[in-house]
């Protein structure tokens, strides 16, 4: 056996530092045809780049946002209650950034390079608010960004003393979401089928999100059970939700619905397309939980039967942990899809923010202004899609909650 003496100096390999010309040669240059395709997407870059800025700068009229900011939010929420939206966006970034405080706990830096950009750019974001939404608007959004940059750091701390409060944050979340809606729905017995806009948008996402998520997982474990009966009925389901399209599943919901309860029950369109959008996403999250569970080795459960623990603690501390954190990639992005898909509620009748927009460019006085519009728009979802994908990139590096390691060996 031959022991090597390392010295504190060369714990970690030496680190070669690569000039930006070299890096542009090895990676863009390195052949005659990438220097070729390097050159024709630089084109294209400065193409597409220039004439938006052009048509940004000189052709676009933006007032059409101007006049109809608080459309776009809060749609017919009342003037006068509308203290309670921005009590609940504070609570939403508030909790936000005690979460983000309690991930990233173990993290030396906190506001990182990257990090430090992003905000930046929010900051400049919110102070350009106040040309369509006011002064008032604008200010109320960067007080946002200091409750979000201070809780993250009481986050940290939080996380630095109560490691265990990082299980207890999907709880949190929840009770949050109903303290909000209860928030919403309190002004002037104001209904969620009454409201439009973004507020109609993302309690529908994030319900359904919240009970696909659980049926989910149902499905998968009764698609891999020993019972033929249960077995072949999630089989039946997964496959015919799956061959049916999202808006004809919608539609369904929409009629179906009151046929099969009671006469005296009748849910209102928001309950239907929940309904719709679960039953949806239920079948496809399925199959990616079912993935998990596959990429789980034998020998885990064979070692927790061995330890003596029986079927549902060995599902529940040691199989599902695992397969569920493996499939945090796939399961976030059906999550940003089931998003994106209540773009489809205008369809059934339901003001979402693609709706409003919709109802916004019908207007006589705004006809043709669809690029300002629909780019305003799709930033929106863009933003939201994105913060999803962050934090699903910081779960990835979490350890699963209840997780119980076996070694095969």
């Amino acid at each position: 056996m031959t022991i090597t003496n390392i010295e504190p100096g060369q714990t970690r390999p030496p680190v070669s530092k690569v000039s930006p010309g070299q890096w542009l040669k090895k990676n863009l240059f390195n052949t005659w045809y990438n220097s070729i395709l390097t050159l024709i997407s630089l084109w294209l870059i400065y193409w597409v780049a220039s004439n938006l800025i052009t048509w940004a700068a000189s052709q676009a009229q933006w007032q059409v946002l101007n006049d109809n900011f608080r459309l776009f939010f809060v749609g017919r929420y009342p003037v006068k209650s509308l203290w309670r939206a921005w009590t609940t966006l504070g609570v939403i970034v508030g909790l936000g950034g005690i979460s983000w405080g309690i991930l990233a706990h173990a993290a030396s830096v906190l506001f990182n390079r990257r990090i430090l950009i992003v905000l930046t750019i929010v900051a400049a974001t919110c102070v350009a608010v106040a040309i369509p939404g006011g002064i008032q608007s604008s200010v109320i959004l960067l007080l946002m960004l200091m409750l979000l940059i201070i809780s993250a750091i009481g986050g940290k701390q939080l996380g630095k003393k109560f490691p265990d409060l990082i299980g207890w944050l999907p709880l949190i979340w929840l009770l949050a979401f109903w303290f909000n809606l209860w928030l919403l729905l309190g002004a002037n017995s104001f209904r969620l089928e009454k409201s439009s806009g973004l507020m109609l948008t993302i309690p529908i996402a994030i319900v359904s999100i919240v009970l696909c998520f659980p049926f989910g997982i149902l499905l998968a474990l009764g698609r891999q059970s020993n019972l033929p009966a249960i077995r072949w009925l999630s089989v039946a389901y997964i496959e015919i939700v799956r061959g049916f399209p999202l808006i004809g599943i919608l539609f369904t919901a929409q009629v179906m619905l009151p046929l099969v309860l009671p006469p005296d029950v009748r849910p209102d369109r928001v309950v239907r397309a929940i309904a719709g959008f679960t039953i949806y996403s239920a079948a496809y999250l399925a199959e990616n939980v079912r993935g998990g569970l596959q990429s789980i080795p034998h020998g885990q459960t064979e070692a927790a039967k061995a330890l003596g623990l029986n079927p549902a603690y060995t599902l529940g501390f040691i199989v599902l942990p695992q397969a569920l954190k493996a499939v945090i990639p796939s399961t976030v992005g059906q999550f940003i899809a089931l998003f994106k898909d209540t773009s489809l509620l205008a369809i059934v009748g339901l003001t979402d923010l693609l709706g409003m927009s919709q109802s916004i460019i019908a207007n006589p006085k705004y006809l043709g202004r669809y690029g300002e519009v629909y780019l305003f728009v799709a930033t929106i979802y863009f933003l939201c899609c994105y913060s999803m994908s962050l934090v699903s990139r910081r779960l990835e590096k979490q350890q699963p909650f209840l997780t119980v390691a076996i070694s095969d060996g």
